[in-house]
């Protein structure tokens, strides 16, 4: 009869092998994000509001008085918007450096100085004697400007709650919304009482002070740590966000609803003081008071997005911008109006909620995935702007609609393709 096994515990096992250490690198530190109802959410939310409202009343000042440009100056109408697609061409390229330098020296600090020095050029370019100067001192404001909206995105998507990006990056397309119709109301209404000069100087001093509001207000970056980095660096973050299609793609319909949205407003200006019409300066400023649809549509987009998805809100935006569109060629001024108010509400929507989809999609370096996204979208305002006055003078009204209709058809498709790739990828 087989004897029963005897149990014995078990020996540990030896090894006379020289003990090999695994090196773990250290885990990175928890995010520290700014979350909704806390009172730093709500400084930094007004802070970015004023940096985007300064921003675009800025850039945007001279719209209006693309008119008045031409008559003093003896130039035709794309030449006269020359002094508002030199600043966006120069700033779309003044983007990549800014990206850059704030990665080495800071965002907050980096946003400041842009936002004064482009109010201080603004205050310049009231004193210029001639047409030239002007676009010098434009062109020079672009290349300052370039350091606050790539900067201002990456801010927003490094530090605040996932959770409530949606509502902070909407409030700040708002502060953008609201401050291209106080740059193009103000200066149409002081043109019109007083002159060109004075209005711009008025826009440099609320610029000055809304440089210093944001710099009181917003609070230091928590999640990022300047650091030192060489070319090759960025040259292969860039490379990496383009080689992503569905985030290639909203490059591209940056590029497509900021260059609708810019060529309608230019050349509406030049439709509305001619026949039948003849609207004064005052009047034509007070076009651009449909700016306020965009202030609530793009807080409303974002809100909607974290709720309902970022893509269908964003279709929703370019829908209804192609219906302003179209409407705009009605001969009432009323409907002029309405389509007016439509397509700014729509772009502002699409574009509050492709802003947010941008820092979403992006794997890192989110400040380069911005920077090729605002590259594409003042590329839109600067080509499709100017391009806009040759539509313009070959054809009138109906041509500029064509030109744009296109466009906007175009975002269409890259909006359904980008959404079909990001779902095969998730």
């Amino acid at each position: 009869m087989p004897s029963a096994a005897v149990s014995r515990p078990l020996e540990p096992e030896i090894n006379l092998a020289p003990a090999t250490v695994t090196s773990v690198p250290p885990s990175d530190p928890p995010k520290q994000y700014l979350t909704r109802g806390t009172s730093a959410y709500r400084k930094a939310s007004f802070a970015l509001f004023l940096s985007g409202y300064s921003t675009f009343a800025l850039l945007y000042c001279v719209q209006p008085l693309m008119p008045i440009f031409s008559r003093e100056f003896s130039v035709s109408p794309a030449v006269s918007s020359l002094s508002l697609s030199l600043s966006t061409g120069l700033l779309a390229v003044a983007i990549f450096c800014a990206a850059a330098v704030s990665e080495r020296f800071g965002r907050r600090s980096l946003m400041f100085c842009s936002l004064m020095g482009a109010s201080l050029c603004t205050l310049a370019c009231a004193l210029m004697p001639s047409w030239t100067l002007i676009l010098v001192i434009r062109a020079l404001e672009g290349l300052l400007l370039g350091g606050v909206p790539a900067v201002a995105m990456a801010y927003l998507s490094e530090e605040i709650d996932p959770k409530g990006i949606g509502a902070a990056m909407g409030l700040y397309i708002a502060g953008n919304a609201l401050g291209g119709m106080s740059g193009r109301v103000f200066t149409g209404i002081l043109a019109e009482f007083l002159s060109w000069r004075v209005a711009l100087g008025v826009i440099a001093v609320f610029g000055i002070a809304a440089a210093i509001g944001f710099f009181t207000l917003l609070p230091p970056s928590r999640n990022f740590s300047p650091r030192r980095s060489n070319i090759s660096y960025h040259v292969s973050a860039w490379l990496g966000h383009v080689s992503q299609s569905a985030l290639a793609l909203l490059f591209i319909i940056g590029f497509l609803l900021m260059g609708s949205f810019v060529t309608i407003y230019n050349y509406a200006g030049f439709r509305l003081v001619a026949a039948p019409y003849y609207l004064n300066q005052t009047e034509l400023g007070l076009i651009f008071t449909a700016y306020l649809f965009g202030v609530g549509s793009s807080w409303v987009g974002g809100t909607l997005s974290d709720r309902f998805g970022r893509y269908p809100v964003m279709m929703a935006g370019v829908i209804l911008m192609f219906a302003g569109v179209l409407t705009t060629l009605a001969s009432s001024l009323v409907l002029i109006i309405l389509g007016v108010a439509m397509l700014t509400a729509g772009f502002f929507m699409a574009h509050a909620v492709v802003s947010a989809l941008i820092g979403r999609l992006a794997r890192g370096n989110k400040g380069h995935a911005s920077a090729l996204y605002l590259l594409c979208y003042y590329l839109g305002s600067s080509i499709a702007g100017s391009v806009g006055g040759k539509f313009w003078s070959a054809g009138g009204w109906s041509a500029v609609i064509t030109f744009t209709g296109i466009m906007l058809a175009l975002a269409l498709v890259a909006g359904q393709t980008s959404y079909f790739i990001s779902r095969r990828a998730a």
